[in-house]
């Protein structure tokens, strides 16, 4: 799908995260300001006028079979979420199927992990069990038709799938979020982004190591292996 990038409201949009963002991290610090700026994500994404044309509703969840890569600020905020939200039960479950899915994962490239389809651990009962502490990349994740996201399921092998979303969506969100994470590097903190399953396993298996990594501006995960995200809407 090809469209053309409407730069004037995606530079207005990173304009106006940079802004804030850097204003928060500094006064609030990392996970204050990201939760703020998770809301205003989900606001843009609302605003977005083509937000109406999205096919995506609960209980369908074709994508939480696709591996997700998240931010050590987004695994400090996930962890937080868990530790108020769910039950003894659901946390061992979440365990076992992120240990399992880290397995299979490990030391497989950015395509062969595109490949797998390995349902989310925190997927639960066909229902996101972090909904509100979703990683960035799953709250960009939208499409027009489910019908595309079904046959990437299918046929994890086919790579010439064509992507069915909506434009101004797209924009709106991949813009906050790369403004967002230029914010976070600026200011020094690690930002690379990390498979979600074995980063999570090793934040929760030494959560004040990983806390004072973090807050020392060092690298978070020591076994789990970072990518540095090449941003694609802004400079």
């Amino acid at each position: 799908m090809e469209f053309t990038i409407d730069l004037v409201t995606v530079l207005k949009i990173a304009r106006e995260e940079s802004t804030r963002a850097k204003t928060e991290i500094d006064a609030l610090g990392p996970l204050a300001a990201y939760q703020r700026s998770v809301q205003r994500h989900d606001e843009r994404l609302a605003r977005a006028q083509d937000a109406q044309t999205l096919d995506c509703k609960a209980g369908c969840a074709w994508c939480c079979s696709f591996s997700v890569d998240i931010r050590p600020v987004e695994a400090f905020n996930i962890l937080k979420y868990m530790e108020n939200s769910l039950n003894s039960d659901e946390k061992k479950q979440i365990c076992s199927e992120m240990t399992a899915n880290s397995a299979i994962l490990s030391g497989l490239d950015d395509l062969e992990r595109m490949r797998q389809t390995l349902k989310c651990p925190f997927l639960i009962q066909n229902q996101c069990s972090i909904y509100e502490a979703r990683p960035q990349t799953c709250r960009n994740y939208h499409a027009t038709d489910s019908a595309g996201c079904k046959q990437s399921f299918d046929e994890p092998d086919n790579t010439d799938i064509p992507p069915d979303y909506a434009p101004g969506v797209y924009q709106a969100g991949g813009a906050h979020v790369e403004a967002f994470s230029q914010a976070m590097q600026d200011a020094g903190y690690d930002c690379a982004a990390y498979e979600l399953s074995s980063a999570m396993l090793e934040l929760m298996s030494d959560p004040e190591a990983a806390r004072l990594r973090f807050e020392g501006k060092l690298p978070v995960f020591l076994s789990t292996e970072g990518t540095e995200v090449t941003p694609e809407l802004i400079d």
